[in-house]
């Protein structure tokens, strides 16, 4: 697309991005406000970090459709690091972290968030959740109380609500109810369908009817407000004094063991939170564009290192907001400009105002924030992918919210990889193979738009980075396939960001299939479920895989048998030239034609011995004619043919086919027979269609396109082209049984 076509476009989704930019910004105001008091910094210093982070990340980004701002994930570490280091120290902490982040983007650590198992995140996520909720749900109901860690400030909630009960002071009761009204209003906003009311998000209809409470009691009765002092919103600097009145930083304790801890901990969290973030956003664009997230890094740095300087927190990509940029028209970076612009014109023009929300009220936002990343529905689905995922869950939860979130990730990725070394009954699998390069891709020639990608010995979160770079080389529109049949093991973080893939290049027109996981086994039914090779000898399967469940289809639509079992009686083969020094091993996947004598399988066969020795796994079609015909073998030449012919074989030409016997190797004994066989119908039968290897026994035909598993696609059109090339020869044939040829 030129430049001026872009321009053009751009200008023309402005009023959409502008108004979307408007719409995030009545999110993120409260969201900012409630996000930085949550954290013990002032409540100016969360529309700081998403101002900046708007400005700059729009202009020096690499995503498209992302809001940045203020995370929840990093509450529980700013609350960690302004508590022990004090406030100077912590906006220096932010400053490096920032730094840091850079740093990261310019080493192109992007794939970062690749090394952490999902069950992990999950649970670091859920325990960034009950960090939260536990602390701001005292606030919420008017019970400011000081406990050592998390836990207790979540075992304390029961004790949280009785008290609400036995206030003696109103002004306190109220407070309490302004949070249980807000906290009411974010629970019930989304089952209210009415598009004016929707208009305005829950956030900003609390704000808007806190600011509306207090004048009431202030302009119509005449009182002054009810809610206790000291849970309203104070400290709110006008415009002009955040910009004369920037915040001293102290670097005094750069050398502290406690101060790197905290930058690290900034670091690790804004980036996992900003990558997952990304990830999913780049799902919900409409034009499933891919953003450039080492760009997206540095640009997310820099503007933390800003937002430190002038009062703010760390700036992150957040995908609530983001969301709800994509849901309200957002195209293009031009919205998380305007998100910033509409906040600086929000404390321009109402800074004096907001002074006037209760403090629960915005806590109670957090609440339901808190809530959400922890949802206890999640727990369902983690079990459902299996009970090991469930305790990676645990593990890294309780870990996080007992001693901290480095350490509880750390321990997530360690009890990942205790169980998969558990799993597999193998530490020598990963060590042995973790320096491979596992992931072999090349274009296959006869169709310059398929891909397909071989995976080798193990897949996890381990080495999925590996693998993602080569699919992120292929356009989506194009065809891939990844075969994991030399895999022996796959775990769950790969499966889910596969089933990522598939969705986006359906999503852009192209294709995508996994193959070779029917010899591999899994604990669950579910997609994501990690899947482990089995012994040959005792395949016991539970359940059928994506692909045979695919297959299973495929044969009923057809009209076809469809049997998965093994099956090790294979002598019919044995007749085929391509078999004579191959050692078939087994059969499975078996689509049977029994009327005419077809049946498509998988085969596994081997073929050289000892060190030499290399396992093969192919799709093949056989075709029993029942009709005698010349034994023949017809290749696509390439230089291996042509080097054939110093080895004494001979390529046989079909007269006036000049063409045909150019772009095709055709072997056989008897070349009179084999020259009389190949009618003109054949011949312009072959050259119109793909190349396959075509064999011919005397009585039956042999046809498969590649060594190695074929995808439902290409089944397809080996069982089309197999028929036709079936009925031709048939018919052939019949006409031509009393020629000499032929007896």
């Amino acid at each position: 697309m030129s430049p001026k076509s872009n321009i053009v476009i751009f200008f023309k989704s402005l009023p959409k991005n502008i108004f979307s930019g408007f719409v995030v910004s009545l999110i993120a105001l409260p969201l900012g406000l409630g996000l930085a008091m949550a954290s013990d910094a002032p409540p100016i210093a969360g529309i700081i970090a998403a101002v900046v982070g708007g400005i700059i990340v729009s202009i020096l980004g690499g995503s498209n459709v992302t809001i940045t701002g203020p995370g929840n994930g990093l509450v529980g570490v700013l609350l960690v690091a302004i508590s022990t280091l004090g406030l100077e120290s912590a906006y220096a902490a932010i400053i490096c972290s920032g730094a840091l982040l850079l740093i990261l983007g310019f080493l192109r650590m992007g794939k970062l968030a690749d090394f952490f198992p999902n069950s992990a995140i999950q649970g670091m996520l859920a325990a960034i959740g009950l960090i939260i909720l536990g602390k701001q749900f005292h606030i919420m109901v008017a019970h400011k109380i000081k406990r050592d860690t998390t836990v207790d400030y979540l075992l304390e909630i029961p004790n949280a609500i009785i008290n609400v009960f036995h206030f003696e002071n109103r002004s306190l009761l109220y407070a309490a109810l302004a949070g249980v009204l807000s906290l009411l209003i974010m629970i019930f906003y989304s089952k209210i369908r009415n598009k004016y009311f929707q208009l305005v998000p829950a956030p900003m209809w609390i704000v808007m009817l806190s600011i509306g409470l207090s004048y009431y009691f202030e302009l119509v009765l005449k009182l002054p407000n009810p809610i206790a002092e000291e849970y309203m919103i104070s400290g709110i600097p006008t415009a002009d004094q955040i910009i004369s009145e920037l915040p001293s930083i102290d670097f005094s304790k750069i050398n502290s063991l406690t101060f790197w801890l905290s930058v690290v901990s900034l670091t690790l969290i804004a980036s996992i939170e900003s990558l997952l973030s990304i990830k999913a956003v780049d799902k919900l664009d409409v034009d499933k564009r891919r953003s450039n997230v080492n760009k997206d890094l540095k640009a997310l740095g820099l503007a933390t290192v800003a937002s430190g300087l002038l009062g703010g927190l760390n700036v992150v990509t957040v995908i609530a907001r983001s969301s709800v940029n994509v849901n309200n028209g957002g195209s293009n970076r031009s919205s998380n400009f305007f998100h910033a612009f509409f906040l600086v014109l929000f404390i321009v023009l109402f800074s004096t105002q907001l002074t006037r929300i209760p403090l629960p009220a915005l806590m109670a936002i957090l609440v339901y924030t808190g809530y959400k990343l922890a949802n206890p529905n999640q727990l369902g689905k983690i079990l459902r992918i299996g009970k090991g995922q469930l305790v990676i869950f645990f593990v890294t939860l309780f870990t996080t919210l007992l001693i901290g979130l480095i350490q509880g990730i750390l321990a997530g990725i360690i009890a990942t990889f205790i169980l998969h070394t558990l799993v597999n009954k193998s530490f020598n699998l990963f060590a042995k193979n973790i320096l491979k390069p596992n992931v072999l891709m090349y274009q296959e020639h006869d169709n310059n738009d398929s891909y397909f990608i071989s995976v080798k010995h193990f897949c996890s979160f381990l080495n999925f980075y590996k693998l993602k770079e080569r699919i992120n080389a292929i356009p989506e529109h194009l065809d891939v396939i990844v075969d994991f049949s030399m895999c022996e093991f796959v775990d769950d973080t790969v499966m889910e960001n596969l089933s990522n893939y598939q969705d986006t290049f359906h999503k852009k027109g192209g294709h995508f299939e996994i193959i070779g996981l029917d010899m591999h086994d899994s604990k669950t039914e579910h997609p994501f479920a990690l899947k482990r090779m089995l012994p040959v000898p005792n395949i016991i399967k539970k359940s059928l895989t994506r692909r045979q469940n695919s297959l299973e289809a495929f044969a009923e639509d057809f009209e076809l048998n469809y049997i998965s079992k093994k099956n090790k009686s294979l002598d019919f083969l044995e007749p085929f030239e391509y078999f004579k020094t191959k050692k078939t091993r087994f059969s499975h996947n078996h689509l049977l034609d029994e009327k005419c004598g077809a049946k498509i399988f998988d085969l596994e066969y081997s073929e050289g011995e000892f060190i030499a020795k290399e396992t093969i796994r192919s799709t093949m079609f056989y075709l029993d004619l029942y009709k005698n015909i010349p034994e023949f073998t017809l290749d696509k030449e390439g230089f291996l043919e042509k080097a054939y012919a110093f080895a004494g074989y001979t390529d046989i030409n079909v007269d006036k086919h000049p063409d045909f016997s150019k772009r095709f190797y055709l072997l056989g004994k008897n070349s009179q027979q084999i020259k009389q066989f190949f009618s003109n119908e054949l011949v312009h039968f072959f050259e119109s269609n793909p190349y396959y290897h075509v064999e011919s026994n005397g009585k039956s035909l042999l046809i498969f396109s590649k060594e190695r598993v074929a995808s439902l696609k290409e089944i397809k059109a080996l069982l089309y082209f197999g028929k036709q090339l079936r009925d031709l020869i048939l018919d052939s044939v019949i006409e031509s049984e009393k020629e000499p040829f032929l007896r």
